[in-house]
């Protein structure tokens, strides 16, 4: 049952775990929590290391490390701070836009301004188009051979501290198939960026409002075709799913090794707590989850190493890993009992970070919707 790793997987998540140890300390984490601000200072280290430069393929001038490879890395970061990892692949749902759909001079674009330790940004949703992206009401309007963006985009991950957007407007009034998605550099006039939200978890993942106001960009920053945005945001939303689900695997790792620690020291009754069979069996159910939702994300990456673009796996991954989770980080508070309630052990920032995930990248609602209509096309 246990995720056999080859001699180079190892590697990576050996040099991972150094880097976290080096430059993720706990009491730097908590700081960084209780402010809720993504310092672009913090993220220097992992600069000089390439780690915002992995998925990149090697011929734009990236590490082009595999989707299975890269996500044992980040699952690592992640069990210092989701929040962190975060802010480093969310480059990389921009990026599969335009590697997905995109041309080479886009492709090499992109890289290009990322590669000085840049990061980029995904933009989809609206204050009234979260789950349904059929209500985008921000445009982009044709004018000669440029586009001209308006709109108000909400809730968008590195949206402060990127340096380029994979944007999502409407070209026409057909539905889904009037979107169409853009490249679009920030420092483009006319884009407005808005105050960092006071999220509950994943604090120190930047998350902010932005405003396009006659934004012009030309044609060449399409993306693919016009109408068909929705396609390549959804194509490259399915492969983050699977990312997030690897970033709630470290969260949920851990929760099992501070609570897992922790029971083995405190003592009630003279007794250590880890020998109370309630306990046991909450550690004994934590420990099945982490391996089970360890082994579906890495089945799912591996799937996409092969070219799937996971819709249903990406939707089934992101379900059933961020959901247990839920139950793990929860199962830890509870083996703290008081003290998992406050902010003396770590325990109560994986819980409210794990929420998150429940809603980024499509809410599990959205997903059940996702497989469901996968499964009736399997039997139709």
């Amino acid at each position: 049952m246990v995720l056999q790793y080859t001699e180079r997987q190892r590697e990576y998540i050996h040099l991972a775990k150094e880097f976290g140890d080096r430059y993720l300390k706990p009491n730097l984490i908590k700081k960084y929590d209780r402010k809720g601000d993504c310092p672009i200072e913090a993220f220097k280290p992992a600069i000089d290391m390439g780690l915002h430069m992995l998925e990149i393929p090697r011929e734009y001038g990236g590490a082009g490390l595999s989707y299975e490879d890269s996500a044992l890395v980040f699952e690592k970061l992640a069990e210092y701070d989701a929040g962190y990892a975060l802010t480093l692949i969310t480059s990389f749902v921009a990026l599969r836009c335009v590697m997905i759909s995109g041309t080479q001079e886009q492709a090499q674009e992109f890289a290009d301004i990322l590669k000085p330790g840049r990061f980029a940004a995904f933009t989809l949703s609206e204050a009234d188009a979260g789950s349904d992206s059929g209500s985008v009401r921000a445009t982009a309007v044709r004018k000669g051979d440029e586009y001209i963006l308006n709109g108000d985009k909400a809730f968008a991950t590195n949206g402060g501290v990127a340096d380029v957007f994979i944007g999502i407007f409407r070209t026409s009034d057909n539905g889904n198939h009037g979107l169409s998605a853009f490249m679009i550099p920030r420092n483009t006039p006319g884009i407005w960026v808005g105050k960092h939200e006071d999220k509950m978890g994943l604090r120190l993942s930047n998350t902010v409002p932005i405003a396009f106001r006659n934004v012009h960009i030309p044609i060449k920053n399409l993306i693919g075709k016009e109408g068909k945005g929705i396609n390549i945001a959804l194509n490259s939303l399915n492969l983050s799913r699977a990312f997030v689900s690897t970033l709630t695997v470290g969260i949920m790792q851990r929760a099992l090794d501070e609570a897992g620690k922790y029971a083995v020291k405190r003592e009630q009754f003279n007794t250590p707590i880890v020998k109370f069979e309630s306990v046991q069996n909450m550690l004994a159910d934590m420990a099945t989850s982490v391996e089970a939702a360890r082994l579906m994300v890495n089945n799912t990456m591996k799937l996409m190493d092969k070219g799937s673009l996971v819709r249903k796996e990406g939707a089934m991954t992101k379900l059933f890993v961020t959901d247990i989770a839920q139950k793990v980080t929860s199962d830890a508070v509870q083996i703290f009992g008081g003290y998992g309630y406050t902010r003396a052990y770590p325990v109560e920032k994986l819980m409210r970070d794990v929420k998150g995930f429940q809603i980024l990248e499509g809410t599990n609602e959205i997903q059940r919707m996702t497989i469901a209509r996968e499964v009736e096309r399997d039997y139709e």
